[in-house]
This record gives structure tokens, sequence and C-alpha cells, in this order.
């Protein structure tokens, strides 16, 4: 039986509309010591760690997730709209709860680009992607529903 944190699982306000199909993410985390698992994506794989020494720690990568959802959706924003953009580096920031389960409380994220871009197109950009488009801000939301399931095979 599954095991559902969060709204009601029956809550039919955040369904798909009738003849549309959500899209998934499916990931495997395969266990290979201590704390270290590789994480893999159809083709793709990395390492993640509990200790940050095999690999980046669950909570880095997600500061890694919001920093790339944002950074993707700004440049694909500034080069649609013909911005002269020629670089872009993403410094992410964050602050954690001092006790457990010590999530992030404040985000700061800068961006550094190269280029002719005018300002007011590139805060336009970071606006859509924190108010519409990014998915992974938009996933730290408090309300979503977690469902868990277990297995266990001898």
């Amino acid at each position: 039986m599954p095991h559902v944190v969060g709204p009601s699982a029956l809550d039919r306000s955040r369904a798909p509309a009738a003849g549309t199909v959500a899209a998934t993410t499916h990931l495997t985390l395969r266990w290979t010591e201590k704390l270290a698992f590789d994480v893999s994506a159809g083709a793709h794989t990395i390492v993640t760690d509990g200790d940050s020494t095999a690999g980046l720690s669950p909570v880095q990568l997600l500061g890694a997730a919001l920093g790339g959802c944002m950074a993707t959706d700004v440049a694909l924003i500034l080069t649609r709209g013909r911005q002269p953009l020629r670089g872009l580096e993403v410094e992410f920031h964050a602050t954690r709860a001092e006790s457990d389960p010590r999530r992030f409380v404040g985000v700061r994220i800068h961006f550094a680009v190269q280029g002719l871009v005018d300002p007011a197109q590139l805060e336009r950009a970071i606006a859509l992607s924190r108010d519409k488009y990014c998915s992974v801000w938009h996933s730290l939301r408090q309300d979503i529903t977690l469902e868990t399931t277990t297995s266990i095979t001898a």
C-alpha cells in the first residue's frame, strides 16, 4: 500500500485535463556503498553521496537542479528573444535550516551574463523562469503529494 504525505492523492484539481498526458520522470538509484548511489536515467548516470565524497549530496543535486532549470530557461528565453548571449554562469547559494530536515529556507541565484544583453530582457527572463517555467522551483512547493511504496526480496 502506498504511503502518501501531503494533499489527498484523490485531489483531482491538479490532475491533467482529460485527453492529455502528463510528462513523467523515471530514475533508478542503486546503492553502491556507504551513502553512495548510482543514479540512472536512460543512458545517463551520475553518483550521489550523502557524505559528498563519491559525488554530490542529494541536497547539492537539488541545488544543481534548481540552478540548472533556471539557467536553461534564461538561456532559452534570451536566445529566442534574439539577445546576443555569449556566455552564462550561474552561482547558487542556499541557506538551510539548522535542525532536521535541514531544508532550504533561502536561495540566492546570481546570473553572470556575457554579451550585450538588455538588462530588462534578462530580468524578464529570470522572472518568467521563476514565475512560470521552472518546474524544479515549482516542485519545491509544500503542497506536493509524496507517495512511497516498498518491496523486499530475500
